[in-house]
């Protein structure tokens, strides 16, 4: 058992049902707040590309590709304030489910003042890494030099998001997100091209929206908190709190440096290969990326449903969690794989002009089309097991995973080229879902006893 977590003798059963109208409530809200982050993406290139200068394109994707790197090494503000969130909801504790907002809301804001604090070297560092030219070097520090002070404000917002989820309140934490991604879209509108201020606009639009979302989550916080005592100061800070949160942070953030590797290598070979390899490989990726935003949804009721479970030391219904979850993301994970079989054509043209990167890419195209039948277990494990803060086992199952897709890319690669290199990706997503199942009813039976559940909920 992981130091800190609840052991079958502490805490008093506190039993719930899951039914299939729960795990929907959550993940329906939270796949339409994933669905709706890449159309700011979206809006920031097409308002850019409507100038007609080439270096200010390239400025907004490296400075994308910066910041994607930065929120996705601290994305364990969102996932670690969920799981521990919800077991403290699951427990009946109150006072602790506001500690654990207080206590990742100030380490949130503290990184992002240090990231501010050492703006230069990375600003410097993420340019140097991507090598480009001097215009587009320039175009994109003019954009990160504005944006990274909104730092502060996005991992706060990472931790606000968690906490709502944590505490089931999936509809709160759509309405901030279409708040943060509606008021980046129209701002940016405006500065750049009614204001004409070009890609500083768009800097600008991002921090004012993230900015103005974290006051607004604020106030939500404290309206979904009024009337219920916040916790003193030294419960807050409780040094066996913050060590169990700091073990939690870490694991999550090696799992998250083990995607970034995997996807990065992907990406590298995939460049080795050719331009038009590379292309091809992108225009795929899209889908996968796609799919997940569906099967990230499921994967936050998982986290919720699982961590409440914990919580309130009720086996039935952590079970039940994985059940339904598992049903309704591997139902979901089969309908993407059939619609990229049969509308994956149409989708690559609609992409691409080139003829040779749409040849190449039907080619791949089944290999792209099965990701999402293949990851579906690893997301539905990953929510399980973050909202349960069994961090250590995810870390570890992260880490024999990557061996193996390095093991497999050795080996496959130089026989089928290409596709040994999708083959590897393919085993990756699979063996980390397979080997936290595989772990994770050892995992349950020390949680929560081994003895036989009984009266399954789920309906």
């Amino acid at each position: 058992m992981q130091p800190g977590s609840p052991g079958p003798h502490v805490l008093a059963t506190r039993p719930f049902d899951v039914t299939n109208r729960g795990v929907v409530a959550i993940a329906l809200p939270m796949t339409l707040a994933y669905l709706s982050t890449p159309l700011v993406g979206l809006i920031d290139t097409a308002v850019i590309g409507r100038l007609g200068i080439a270096a200010l394109m390239g400025g907004i994707a490296i400075g994308a590709v910066v910041f994607d790197f930065i929120f996705s090494v601290f994305n364990f503000l969102r996932n670690g304030t969920t799981g521990l969130t919800a077991q403290a909801l699951g427990a009946g504790d109150v006072v602790e489910e506001r500690a654990v907002f207080l206590r990742f809301l100030l380490v949130a804001l503290g990184l992002g003042i240090v990231i501010i604090v050492l703006r230069d070297p990375v600003a410097d560092l993420g340019i140097a890494v991507m090598g480009p030219s001097a215009e587009v070097a320039s175009a994109a520090r003019r954009y990160i030099d504005i944006r990274i002070f909104a730092t502060p404000f996005v991992l706060a917002n990472y931790a606000m998001l968690g906490w709502l989820l944590g505490l089931g309140r999936a509809h709160i934490a759509l309405v901030l997100q279409i708040l943060l991604n509606g008021l980046n879209i129209g701002l940016n509108l405006f500065f750049v091209l009614a204001l004409d201020w070009s890609i500083e606009g768009v800097a600008a639009a991002s921090l004012i929206a993230e900015t103005a979302t974290f006051f607004a989550g604020l106030a939500v916080v404290m309206r979904v908190a009024h009337g219920r005592r916040w916790p003193a100061w030294r419960t807050v800070f409780s040094a066996e709190k913050f060590r169990r949160m700091t073990g939690i942070n870490g694991d999550i953030m090696v799992r998250s440096f083990g995607l970034l590797i995997a996807f990065g290598f992907f990406t590298r070979e995939s460049a080795r290969s050719g331009d038009i390899v590379l292309a091809t490989n992108a225009v795929l990726m899209n889908l996968f990326i796609l799919g997940g935003y569906f099967l990230d949804g499921f994967a936050a009721a998982a986290e919720q449903l699982a961590g409440r479970a914990v919580g309130a030391r009720y086996r039935p219904a952590f079970d039940a969690t994985i059940r339904l979850t598992l049903i309704w993301g591997g139902a979901l994970s089969l309908g993407l794989t059939a619609a990229y079989f049969a509308t994956g054509p149409a989708i690559i043209d609609a992409m691409t002009t080139n003829e040779e990167v749409r040849a190449l890419a039907r080619v791949y195209l089944p290999w792209a089309a099965l990701t999402p039948v293949t990851a579906v277990l690893a997301f539905q494990m990953d929510g399980v097991f973050i909202g349960s803060t069994w961090s250590g086992d995810m870390r570890n199952m992260m880490l024999l995973s990557l061996v193996a897709f390095f093991a497999v890319w050795w080996v496959a690669v130089p026989a089928w080229g290409v596709h040994g290199l999708w083959l590897a990706l393919l085993v990756f997503l699979a063996l980390r879902g397979i080997t936290l199942s595989w772990r994770c009813r050892a995992k349950a039976d020390e949680t929560f006893g081994a003895a036989a559940p009984q009266g399954l909920s789920g309906a």
